[in-house]
Order: C-alpha cells, then structure tokens, then sequence
C-alpha cells in the first residue's frame, strides 16, 4: 500500500506499477492451468489478479503475448467454433508451458528477496535527503 501521492506527471511512469506488461506472461500461464480459456476470458480474468489492482491490461499485449507464447510452444491454440458468433482462438497451456510457469516462479522467487534487499537500499538512501 502506497503511502504517499503520485504526482500527475508520474501517471504514465513505470515507477507507479501501473504498467507490469512483462508479468502478464507468468500471469496468464497461471490462468491456464486452470482451464482453457479465449483471449478476451483471459483479459478479463487477468484484471482480478491483485497485481492487475482490478485494472484490465492492454488487450493488444496480452494477445501479443499470446502469439508470442504459442510461437515459443508454451501455449497451443485451436479455432472455437461453436459459439453462433465468430470463431475465437482457444488457448491451452502445453507441457513446456507448465515448466516455463515453473521458472517464472522461481525466478519471481528470487526478485521477491532482491526486491526487499533494494526497497531496505532505497528507503535508506531516501530518508539520507
């Protein structure tokens, strides 16, 4: 929780955490682990999680994101055509998916403990002006 006010001129800074365009990968990894989902499911579950603070992402990178992913092979997908509307991509995480997911979490794991080592820096350097 933030204790102090974001000037206006901070509000399309990266210092505000309003953009985490990089974490909207392990992010929907995790969603589809769950179930397969479309892309627009995915934008909409995507802002429930608490780092999204109910802020819905870009669409346009989460779906870059997605192609990008099932480049990789980390996701697969296949056309719905079920629906009365038009077809829509079906996203599925695959196997090199859930080890990706894995190293995602690891490696937050590891910015988790050199994220608190900085903040302890920062603070400290902030309270020395």
């Amino acid at each position: 929780m933030r204790k102090f006010s974001i000037r206006k001129k901070f509000n399309d800074c990266p210092c505000t955490g309003a953009n985490l365009e990089k974490l909207i990968h392990p992010a929907t990894l995790t969603l589809l682990t769950d179930a397969e989902l479309h892309g627009y499911s995915i934008v909409q579950k995507l802002q429930d999680i608490c780092m999204f603070q109910g802020k819905k992402p870009d669409p346009s990178g989460v779906y870059r994101c997605l192609k990008q992913m099932e480049q990789d092979g980390y996701v697969t997908a296949v056309w719905d055509l079920s629906n009365s509307g038009p077809a829509k991509r079906l996203y599925r995480i695959t196997d090199d998916g859930l080890e990706c997911l894995k190293t995602w979490i690891n490696t937050l794991e590891d910015y988790r403990h050199s994220i608190g080592l900085f903040l302890d820096f920062a603070r400290d350097r902030l309270q020395a002006h």
